[in-house]
Formats: structure tokens, C-alpha cells, sequence
């Protein structure tokens, strides 16, 4: 079985975000970081290159193939924040509804500045996505 790529690194999160260039991503990166912290009880530890990721579990899929992923995490991209929340975002749908301005992609969420979306929204999508992980990998 080949050897998955997107795993814990050794970089500290902090030095990833300070050079962030954009001011406003590395200050919304830090507000994410803050709430998927509290969701999940857990610090942020860089997965990959790119990813920060909160906590772990291990999945297994019918094919067999296994490994160990975050319970949520972001990636800063250039032109929009990547939220990877885990599970289908059709079960996001009543919460999604009052995020405010967002797009998806397959398995992501994209948001393209904190100030565009509903704090108090996102944190119930982030903690709901932790609850239903925990609750089907126990």
C-alpha cells in the first residue's frame, strides 16, 4: 500500500503563518486556528506543507485503503481559505444556509475572508463536523 503524503510534519504552525504575506490571511488564519482549537480540544499541527490540522482519526475504507487524517482542518490558499470538515458537505446544509458567503468544492469548503461569513455559523459547522467524526470513528 503506498505511503500517504499528507501527514504530521515537525514545522511549527506559528512560523508557517507568520510568513503568510497577506496581513489579513495570516490574522484570519489565526481566528481559525483559535476556533478549531476550542472545537477540537486540540493544537494546530501542520499536515503537509500547507494544511493545519486539528487532532486525528483513523479511517478505513471498503477498498481497504487506511490511514489517519485530521478532524478538521484549513489550508491558507492564494485565493481563498480550503476548510476540510470531513463527511459530506450535503450534511452541512442547515448551517451552511447561514454562513453567508462561501463556495464548495469536492469535500471543501472555500471562504474567501473570514469577514464574508457568520462567525457564530462557522464555529456550529466546525464543531458539529468534530461531533459527527468523533461519533462514527469512536
Amino acid at each position: 500500500m503506498p505511503e500517504q503524503k499528507t501527514k504530521p510534519t515537525d514545522v511549527r504552525v506559528e512560523s508557517y503563518l507568520a510568513e503568510l504575506a497577506d496581513a489579513r490571511k495570516r490574522a484570519d488564519s489565526q481566528r481559525l486556528c483559535e476556533l478549531m482549537s476550542v472545537a477540537t480540544g486540540e493544537p494546530p499541527v501542520m499536515w503537509g506543507p500547507s494544511i493545519i490540522g486539528f487532532g486525528s482519526y483513523h479511517y478505513r475504507y471498503e477498498s481497504g485503503h487506511e490511514g489517519d487524517t485530521p478532524l478538521v482542518a484549513f489550508a491558507p490558499r492564494a485565493k481563498a481559505f480550503s476548510l476540510y470538515l470531513n463527511g459530506s458537505l450535503e450534511d452541512y446544509e442547515p448551517i451552511l444556509a447561514k454562513l453567508g458567503k462561501y463556495k464548495t468544492g469536492k469535500g471543501c469548503l472555500y471562504i474567501t475572508r473570514l469577514s464574508d461569513v457568520d462567525e457564530e455559523a462557522l464555529d456550529e459547522l466546525i464543531r458539529d463536523a468534530v461531533a459527527r467524526v468523533r461519533a462514527t470513528n469512536a
